[in-house]
């Protein structure tokens, strides 16, 4: 195969990268968003799980919480079914790295409610908002303005965790780098060539941020 069908290969790869932080992302905020609901409850039956489950999960290397997924999920299903069941590399990396950014996003949401004025909230019953009408118009809204910095920067740390995705077998763009540096002998050449398309992502998604920054304070003046 000729240098420009690698790149090709790696090219494909990146769209594969790009689909698992995106999922990965997804099922992070949520995790994230329910995990700092959770911790914020009176009720220790539900924070003190809530909080050990956070707890261990960034505690861990995220090699580690991968391995623990890949390899427990199917061992999970082989005793429930009596029968080997694979469970797909792509599945197996967005559980993980979702379960990583959503231990951290946890703390980031957390943060942001705890920023909220709670005089508002305060006036927000006094007009007689229910509890999922403070939640979805009054503290949502303003959290999300205090969380993005943080999800910004979890964000461009899960790009760059998806590359520990390939020690399972998924062939994304670090996978399709290294069989091309491997087949040619030219790693120098393909690992560059990884990591200027890794600082390319990086740009844009700071640019995105930047975005939604800048607009989720329009109304705040300084």
């Amino acid at each position: 195969m000729q240098i420009d069908g690698f790149i090709l290969q790696i090219l494909l790869g990146t769209i594969v990268t790009i689909k698992l932080a995106l999922c990965a992302a997804a099922f992070g905020m949520v995790i994230g968003l329910i995990g700092a609901l959770l911790e914020s409850i009176p009720s220790p039956w539900l924070r003190y799980p809530a909080a050990s489950i956070i707890f261990i999960v960034r505690g861990l290397p995220e090699l580690l919480v991968l391995f623990f997924i890949y390899f427990g999920i199917t061992a999970i299903l082989k005793s429930i079914f009596q029968r080997y069941i694979e469970v797909s590399a792509f599945a197996a990396g967005v559980i993980a790295l979702g379960l990583i950014f959503g231990s951290y996003a946890s703390q980031v949401f957390r943060g942001a409610f705890l920023a909220i004025d709670h005089g508002q909230i305060e006036a927000g019953r006094a007009m007689g908002f229910s509890n999922w009408q403070l939640f979805s118009r009054v503290q949502l809204p303003q959290a999300w303005r205090h969380a993005i910095p943080g999800l910004g920067n979890l964000w461009l740390v899960l790009l760059k965790d998806t590359a520990i995705v390939t020690l399972i077998g998924l062939t994304d763009m670090m996978n399709q780098a290294k069989t091309a540096a491997s087949t040619t002998h030219q790693p120098f050449t393909f690992y560059l060539i990884a990591a200027v398309i890794y600082l390319f992502i990086t740009s844009i998604s700071q640019k995105v941020i930047n975005y939604f920054t800048n607009r989720s304070n329009r109304y705040v003046h300084t």
